[in-house]
């Protein structure tokens, strides 16, 4: 198995305007209703990369059941960024409201390229290095559990699965990724899809 890239190989690459052209802004099948309608809106996620000393890893969370939307779903820590605030203080703010992350321990590497959600939402993906050991606690209103993603899964080719599925009326195609537990699909896969592209050798 090749060795992950570096935490500073990682972030030049997050900096780097030719790997990131390789993802550039990406949108939802549906994402075009909400640009017609006018109501986009800004919102940032965190992508933390988690640098377990042998084997690097994806943090993600399972939605709770009760939300109002997106319920159940694999996510990013993330929501909406308020007036005044950076999408890096949005996606730590959220991060540390949904998994009681303390915001001093993210080590902001840079962002991936925009993606523009079904729901209206303009999303900037901010990836931040975690050290272990984590104490995290999420909140049982927006979270049901907490889980990883090898770094090796994302940086496999072979390993995102484009699927089509018919949802409200249309044939959709989404991303996949493979996971023992939770389905890892929609905006969600589809970032790891643009981080793997800026990290793939």
């Amino acid at each position: 198995m090749t060795a992950p890239p570096s935490r500073a190989e990682i972030a030049a690459r997050l900096t780097d305007s030719e790997r990131l052209a390789l993802a550039v802004p990406t949108f939802s099948d549906d994402a075009e209703a909400a640009l017609l309608a006018g109501r986009v809106r800004d919102a940032a996620v965190l992508v933390p990369i988690v640098w377990h000393a042998e084997r690097p890893s994806i943090l993600l969370t399972l939605r709770a059941a009760g939300l109002s939307s997106h319920a159940g779903q694999v996510a990013f820590p993330g929501g909406r960024v308020e007036p005044g605030e950076t999408p890096e203080a949005a996606a730590l703010r959220e991060a540390a409201e949904e998994v009681g992350l303390d915001p001093r321990l993210p080590q902001v590497a840079g962002h991936l390229p925009l993606h523009l959600t079904g729901t209206g939402f303009r999303v900037t993906p901010v990836v931040a290095f975690l050290d272990p050991p984590l104490t995290l606690t999420p909140d049982p209103g927006e979270v049901a559990t907490i889980f990883e993603l090898p770094l090796a899964t994302v940086l496999d080719p072979e390993a995102p699965e484009r699927r089509r599925a018919e949802f409200r009326g249309r044939l959709r195609e989404f991303w996949v990724w493979p996971h023992p537990e939770h389905l890892i699909w929609g905006a969600t896969a589809t970032m790891l899809v643009s981080l793997a592209r800026v990290l793939r050798d």
